[in-house]
């Protein structure tokens, strides 16, 4: 989760201010241990009109508000439960239509993230199984119309794959 990702939830979800900012239920803020980063990011959210600062009291905004639907709640980042060294036993491809180019790129981002390697640039391999988050979100997003996976009898290895002509 990146720290923009943090502040946004902490800033949505959050209705207990302790001395202008935020807290959890035990008065701590999570972004607590980067205090510099969330100084230096919260000035530029700022800046971009995202967050308000007023009376020492941090708020979202309904522009902050849109940002953060758009971003974090279409696209959101799962946590990978795959090591590099995880077989490479399944193919996924998707062909997401044009007009949902940000899905694509979400999809090519997840999908690095969950160790899998492009064979072309919609056909990938990587472990299995995908996380269920991540299933379920396809389905509510619609893209798993988009999608189709294949479990191989093997692990794929990149070095295994030779040419012939």
């Amino acid at each position: 989760m990146t720290l923009i990702e943090e502040i946004f939830q902490e800033l949505w979800a959050m209705e207990i201010n302790y001395k202008g900012t935020r807290v959890n239920m035990f008065g701590i803020p999570k972004f607590l241990t980067r205090k510099r980063s969330v100084s230096s990011t919260l000035s530029r959210l700022k800046n971009q009109d995202y967050v308000s600062h007023k009376d020492k009291v941090w708020k979202i905004t309904h522009k902050g508000k849109d940002y953060y639907k758009n971003k974090f709640l279409l696209f959101p980042h799962f946590k990978s439960p795959f090591k590099k060294s995880a077989p490479k036993n399944m193919i996924f491809m998707f062909d997401i239509p044009e007009t949902k180019r940000s899905y694509r790129d979400w999809m090519r981002r997840e999908l690095q993230n969950f160790e899998y390697i492009l064979v072309q640039r919609s056909v990938w391999v990587g472990p299995s199984p995908l996380p269920k988050k991540f299933l379920d979100h396809l389905k509510n997003s619609g893209l798993e119309n988009y999608l189709q996976t294949f479990k191989l009898s093997k692990g794929y290895s990149a070095s295994r794959v030779r040419l012939h002509y």
